[in-house]
């Protein structure tokens, strides 16, 4: 298992990867910028790709963990804790956030399990499940 920085070899797969969790290709564009910006990790086991991470430093210039992705069936297997701490390791800058939907508990539990601590919610982005922002320093 390693995680690197994603580049345009990996593209495809990465599409391919969030249309198997999401049903469809909408955010192939934000993949590939993500890429091109040096913005995307990776979690490889050996030749496959089983997750990947994107971020962001654009909200009030501090990083923003945007989304991460874990192939189904390696689900439960530590991939998504393993992009975040290493992220946060390696973050551009001391304060890092991210968030998630109030319905999606997994990723709340995996957030709070690598030290993030709930800083605030935004109402009205999904009708009646607010998004929950995360926080944590470097």
């Amino acid at each position: 298992m390693y995680i690197i920085e994603a580049s345009m070899e990996h593209f495809t797969h990465l599409c391919v990867l969030d249309k198997e969790v999401i049903g469809d290709y909408s955010r192939s564009d934000c993949i590939k910028h993500a890429i091109l910006e040096r913005r995307c990790m990776i979690y490889k086991i050996q030749s496959c790709i089983a997750g990947f991470l994107i971020f962001t430093t654009d909200f009030f210039d501090c990083s923003f963990i945007s989304l991460v992705i874990v192939k189904p069936s390696e689900r439960r297997k530590g991939v998504a804790t393993a992009l975040l701490v290493d992220f946060i390791e390696r973050a551009p800058t001391a304060k890092i956030f991210s968030s998630t939907n109030r319905s999606n508990t997994k990723m709340q539990n995996i957030l709070k399990a690598t030290g993030f601590k709930r800083s605030g919610y935004i109402e009205n982005l999904d009708d009646d499940d607010p998004e929950i922002i995360y926080f944590t320093l470097k």
